[in-house]
């Protein structure tokens, strides 16, 4: 099997746009790879955190991802900081990568905003640690949105150079994985922009531990326009809320989004949004049952992630040696 890694930053309960977009579709990985998945909690300390915060958040992540049917058995879920080998090849990476790379990244100028000199160092230097993420368990193989595209390129550009430099061929290049089309779900305030947990606005996004009372007051006032549900997907081309809402709805139910339009054609949101409301509701319960049974029981949920960081340190170690030897440190 070829190896899968990917990470997700510890933003607390995941939003919907977290789960159909991303973490629903590592779920089949663990059948057809040997898939490595990993809570990022140094990625997360870029930007301030409150310790007691990061602590819970990082704890209902992994709950989470368990809850959506990461199976600790057949995968290996851990948090990043617990396996050190992360943050030292990350050195190493960062005495690999140029200047000039770190400075293309679009994501870094997004994420500093205008005040670049306020940044963090960590934020700058931040793919060089996504790289090493990948590349300490030699893995080929990730699962990538758009926004993450240039960060494995970059990865790849590291690797390369590694390789070069040192006159080795070490570091493996790594593959983008596209399972089909990801659903992309966007804010319930404004259909352009990503649902996201950094919009100020808890009614832009539903949460996944979201009571159903929660979710059917999001969904209620969703944003609409007033035209009736087309009949084709062509008709929602310019409605970024209604193909928004189509789109939600086609992802929990497994239905295409055409067959969708045939069945509602003609109808207005209002009885659309009751029929979306009751399939998150029901699609969303297992999970937060589950979500909730392992969030009662911390010590069990932490005993399995340092389950998971073993596993992962007895892949990650010895590539980490390699690494150390090629690059002339001594043994130790």
């Amino acid at each position: 099997m070829s190896r899968v890694f990917s990470g997700i930053q510890p933003s607390g309960v995941p939003t919907l746009g977290n789960y159909l977009g991303a973490i629903r579709n590592w779920v089949p990985l663990q059948e057809t790879h040997e898939a490595i998945y990993c809570v990022v909690d140094l990625h997360a300390i870029t930007v301030w955190q409150d310790p007691a915060d990061l602590r819970r958040q990082t704890r209902e992540m992994a709950a989470t991802l368990i809850a959506c049917g990461l199976d600790p058995q057949r995968c290996t879920l851990f948090v990043q900081s617990h396996v050190r080998a992360h943050a030292e090849l990350a050195w190493i990476f960062n005495c690999i990568a140029r200047l000039g790379w770190l400075n293309r990244m679009t994501q870094f100028k997004d994420k500093a905003g205008k005040d670049r000199e306020a940044a963090s160092s960590g934020l700058y230097v931040y793919p060089n640690l996504m790289a090493a993420d990948i590349l300490v368990y030699h893995a080929t193989k990730v699962p990538v949105g758009e926004d993450q595209k240039q960060h494995l390129e970059l990865a790849n550009d590291i690797a390369e150079k590694f390789n070069h430099d040192y006159g080795v061929d070490f570091f493996p290049h790594i593959d983008p994985l596209i399972q089909g089309v990801a659903a992309r779900v966007m804010s319930l305030r404004d259909g352009t922009k990503k649902m996201s947990k950094s919009d100020p606005s808890d009614q832009s996004r539903i949460n996944l531990n979201d009571s159903p009372d929660d979710i059917a007051q999001k969904i209620r006032r969703a944003k609409t326009d007033p035209e009736p549900l087309p009949d084709h997907l062509a008709g929602l081309e310019a409605r970024p809320e209604a193909r928004n809402l189509v789109g939600i709805l086609a992802a929990v139910t497994g239905t295409l989004p055409e067959n969708l339009l045939r069945e509602h054609a003609g109808q207005g949101f209002g009885a659309f949004k009751n029929t979306l409301t009751d399939a998150l509701v029901a699609h969303l319960a297992p999970i937060q049952a589950e979500l909730k049974r392992l969030l009662e029981d911390p010590a069990s949920l932490d005993a399995a992630l340092r389950l998971g960081a073993e596993r992962a340190g007895a892949v990650a170690e010895p590539i980490l040696e390699k690494a150390r030897e090629i690059v002339g440190f001594l043994p130790r």
